[in-house]
């Protein structure tokens, strides 16, 4: 599932191709995705002018002259740029022309995603009860000490919870685990002020690695595949149940929290 550095990824990829672009029409060959494509987005999108590209937390907002376009890739959606009247394979749903000569096509084989429309964006259902993003300053420590009092919940969960931080993924919220030193299991209120700092700064300093990490290893958002790198040559722990730590040699313990697989390690993380 494509974590908020892939969006934000995908976002830097597009954004020069789109940004002052007009659209000339746009192409739904398939509506029923999350949420149905609005039956109107060619008359509400079409000749106007493309003037930001946008992320909040995991949702693409394409601002156009009047009302934004709310994209979300859902578990296995992407967005690439192509030469218009490329033909359409099987799970590439919807196209939106440009005046330029090429097309932002919308691919997602599971139709998990979505693409709707507003005129108020930030304040849409889906966007307004999130919290802070995770790089700006609105998100440290004291905040997630803070949120954790009283909370007997275990700490991965906690910041996974997007009402606390956006874009806390599954592989990032291990990994930020790990590195601030401290057991996904742990009870969320039982976690000291000094340690939520470290937390907080690990979390900053990964998201922005993987976003790095994700610009290096993209190709092209123009004619190939849409999906920027991913953080898998740097993992610690995610996805290694099993295996040896990389820095105590222990063998990391995968278990379930919150429905989710969690790996971590016994000797490093208290």
């Amino acid at each position: 599932m494509p974590e908020l550095p892939e969006v934000e990824t995908t976002r830097r990829g597009i954004e020069p191709y789109l940004k002052g672009r007009r659209v000339s029409r746009v192409i739904v060959r398939e509506r029923r995705l999350r949420w149905p494509v609005p039956e109107d987005l060619d008359v509400r999108l079409s000749g106007q002018c493309i003037v930001s590209v946008e992320r909040r937390a995991k949702y693409l907002l394409i601002g156009a002259e009047v009302g934004t376009l709310i994209s979300h890739l859902g578990m296995s959606g992407s967005l690439r740029l192509i030469e218009q009247g490329l033909p359409a394979a099987k799970h590439e749903h919807v196209d939106i022309e440009l005046e330029s000569g090429l097309a932002l096509r919308y691919t997602d084989p599971r139709r998990f995603g979505a693409l709707l429309w507003s005129d108020d964006p930030l304040n849409h259902e889906l966007l307004r009860r999130l919290g802070p993003e995770p790089l700006t300053e609105l998100f440290d420590g004291e905040r997630l000490y803070q949120l954790a009092r009283g909370k007997s919940m275990a700490v991965k969960p906690f910041i996974m919870d997007n009402a606390v931080v956006v874009g806390v993924g599954n592989i990032y919220a291990s990994e930020a685990l790990f590195a601030a030193g401290i057991d996904p299991r742990r009870a969320a209120g039982s976690i000291s002020r000094a340690r939520y700092v470290r937390l907080a700064q690990e979390i900053k300093r990964i998201l922005a690695q993987a976003i790095e990490c994700g610009g290096t290893t993209l190709r092209d958002f123009v004619g190939g595949d849409g999906r920027p790198g991913y953080f898998q040559q740097e993992l610690f722990v995610y996805g290694r149940g099993g295996e040896f730590c990389q820095v105590c040699g222990s063998t990391l313990r995968e278990i379930k929290l919150g429905q989710r697989a969690s790996v971590y390690c016994p000797r490093c993380q208290r």
